[in-house]
């Protein structure tokens, strides 16, 4: 490949559009989500973060002004940055085009540091790492940069073949083939399509699970192929994230897989799209020292995370640096046999005995009536559920934003409702609440005929004790 060649000129153009709209959504989610879960009277406030760690550990803007009224603006400025990016209203400018990929990038990473357990999952130093490249990735009258496209497919390579490895290294049942037996079932939000995959016959997901090892252990060393075979290589990649996507909700992570994997096509592989190739420039001076610079930086953070997928104690999703720039990544290392969930259930009666009736919440990605049909959620993602998901391996003790989410629904705060599906008590809020445990499993073919259900669901203990607001 040569930097003054427009041969991934396509794979640019769709790249930078996709990582668009993955930024878009991370910031809907901003939006609808992230005062009531870290605001000011948040489940876990960012004033209390930011009193107890210094910048330097945890760089992020709203350390200087962490309220709820800063949080909303940068949210909605990242959606307006991310419809400009996605528009490409700035493209044949580059250094406008950098400024947009640039505050972007501050602005979610400004809320990755802050976000503590709610913003603890991989794919946002995913988003954050891949971001940052493409702050100069230059105007598209310029001819894309062989360096950064070599860049993408690390970061690509980092993730798939990390993922690959923890799992052989980590849950006997992916070695001996049977994950997918418990899967589809026990996974952190299931889709309506979960419950079919997960009654297909074994032998064809036990030959799932040898073809995530061979996508996942041996096509990620195909990125760095010539051509044809590294567009190949991204092809069964993004092909392998469909069965992800269409099984399941992962939030964004499988579509910025396919938005990295598109990054191995060249422009035999995306001609058909209807966009006129320009003619493009050779790349501006500026610009290519300042990719040689990067390219230098990366080759430096590469060495932490290199030896750590090399590493028998291999860690999994993890930055090392405050800038989540050249990360380790990994999925699924361990897979749960068994589905628990947690149901929060309120009552208005005045005191608690054996009658008392009481009502669910219910959430709107996360199991809970055993009759309603698990939800397509992803690519956005909904925190809450996915943190009710964890919650539910250990105690309540374990997760201090817990009692917090109790103690507003015991208040009937409308933000916290917000982040929920229903709220079973309109007119007033609850007199008492408390959190049981219960096993779900998936029904029989059998039994969905008879009953509907896509779930049945068996008590398995209480998780918090019903409680209430003092009496004044």
């Amino acid at each position: 490949m040569n930097d003054d060649l427009a041969s991934y000129w396509y794979s640019r153009f769709l790249f930078e559009r996709g990582l668009a709209i993955i930024y878009l959504i991370g910031f809907i989610a901003v939006v609808n989500q992230f005062v009531p879960l870290l605001g000011e009277r948040g489940l876990q406030p960012v004033t209390r973060f930011v009193a107890a760690v210094p910048f330097r550990a945890s760089p992020s803007l709203f350390f200087f002004h962490p309220t709820d009224t800063a949080f909303r603006a940068a949210g909605w400025l990242g959606i307006l940055l991310s419809l400009v990016a996605l528009s490409g209203a700035v493209q044949s400018r580059g250094i406008a085009m950098a400024c947009v990929w640039a505050l972007l990038w501050l602005l979610y990473l400004s809320f990755v540091n802050v976000g503590q357990t709610f913003y603890a999952f991989g794919w946002e130093s995913l988003l954050l790492e891949a971001g940052f490249f493409t702050i100069l990735a230059g105007a598209g009258t310029t001819a894309p940069s062989t360096i950064l496209n070599w860049m993408y497919r690390w970061t690509l390579f980092r993730l798939m073949f990390g993922a690959g490895l923890i799992k052989m290294r980590g849950d006997p049942c992916w070695r001996n083939l049977t994950c997918l037996d418990y899967y589809f079932e026990t996974q952190p939000i299931p889709n309506a399509l979960s419950w079919y995959f997960h009654w297909l016959p074994r032998s064809v997901l036990h030959g799932g699970v040898a073809f995530n090892h061979v996508v996942e252990l041996i096509v990620p060393f195909g990125y760095f192929l010539p051509q044809p075979f590294a567009g190949i290589a991204g092809l069964i990649t993004i092909v392998f994230q469909l069965t992800l996507i269409v099984s399941g909700n992962l939030s964004w992570l499988n579509w910025l897989t396919i938005v990295l994997a598109i990054t191995t096509l060249d422009n035999r592989f995306l001609s058909w799209l209807p966009v006129s190739l320009p003619a493009v420039r050779p790349i501006p001076s500026p610009q290519r020292v300042a990719i040689y610079v990067l390219a230098v930086l990366v080759a430096l953070l590469s060495v932490a995370p290199t030896v750590n997928m090399l590493s028998p104690n291999q860690a999994m999703n993890m930055s090392f640096n405050p800038l989540h720039l050249v990360n380790t990544y990994g999925a699924f290392g361990s897979i749960t046999r068994e589905r628990y969930e947690i149901a929060i259930e309120g009552t208005s009666d005045e005191e608690v005995t054996e009658q008392t009736a009481w009502r669910e919440y219910q959430f709107k990605g996360k199991p809970g009536d055993p009759a309603r049909r698990p939800s397509q959620i992803a690519p956005y993602h909904l925190r809450l559920d996915w943190l009710m998901w964890f919650a539910a391996m250990g105690s309540a003790q374990d997760e201090p934003w817990f009692s917090g989410l109790l103690l507003r629904l015991l208040e009937g705060d409308r933000p916290t409702l917000g982040l929920l599906a229903e709220n079973p008590f309109p007119d007033r809020p609850p007199r008492w609440i408390r959190a049981r445990m219960f096993r779900y499993t998936f029904t029989t073919r059998a039994e969905r005929k008879a009953t509907g259900r896509w779930w049945n669901r068996t008590p398995a203990g209480d998780y918090f004790p019903a409680v209430r607001l003092p009496k004044t």
